[in-house]
């Protein structure tokens, strides 16, 4: 049941991405407007694709730790999925003809430019650090699993918190729609990493 939840979620999230190529090909509800550099739609695009190359960093070191099919499996799908939005949102930063680095911290956007420090590596909410991803990179079985799940589930959280800012404030419809799509999916995802966290006899990090 839990493989065709995943299946499926990953099928909506693949319709989510061709829906969202289509209309920005088309042009959808743009009204010829280009975001300027620090509106929420370009703060959003640069944020979220850092945000998306660490949790794809962090799929594919646990896909060489175990040998553990339903993992391997989340990982690959979370990794794919993130990749390929991250290509879209920095497509967009070309084709609005903006920088794809600001000058101005992360989450300036969303108001919350302080929010993280930065330090050891995490630049945004729910990001891990550099010490955390050493330390995935150098476990391996149940232990690498059980501190992905926890350390995706914290990624997750950071990145719904983020969509969500930018289904309030970002102004191009296909991005919107892009950041629902993304609350809706990783939603979906914290709650199956519980079950996976459960079975292995731990949970998420306070």
């Amino acid at each position: 049941m839990r493989q065709a939840a995943l299946i499926a979620g990953a099928a909506a999230t693949a319709l989510v991405a061709a829906g969202a190529i289509t209309y920005a090909v088309a042009g959808d509800d743009g009204g010829g407007r280009t975001p300027s550099a620090e509106s929420a739609d370009a703060g959003f695009a640069r944020d979220m694709a850092v945000h998306h190359q660490q949790a794809v960093e962090m799929s594919y070191i646990v896909r060489d730790r175990t040998k553990d099919e339903e993992v391997r499996r989340l990982a690959y799908d979370i990794a794919q999925t993130q990749a390929n939005q991250r290509g879209m949102m920095l497509g967009w930063l070309d084709l609005w003809g903006l920088p794809k680095v600001s000058s101005e911290p992360p989450m300036t956007w969303m108001d919350m430019g302080g929010m993280a420090s930065g330090k050891d590596g995490a630049l945004m909410p729910g990001m891990a650090t550099n010490t955390e991803l050493k330390k995935l990179g150098e476990l391996s079985g149940r232990q690498a699993e059980i501190f992905y799940l926890q350390l995706m589930t914290d990624h997750h959280k950071g990145g719904v918190h983020m969509a969500e800012g930018c289904v309030d404030k970002c102004t191009v419809g296909v991005e919107k729609r892009l950041a629902q799509g993304m609350v809706d999916a990783q939603q979906s995802e914290i709650g199956l990493m519980a079950d996976l966290l459960k079975e292995r006899g731990a949970a998420p990090r306070p």
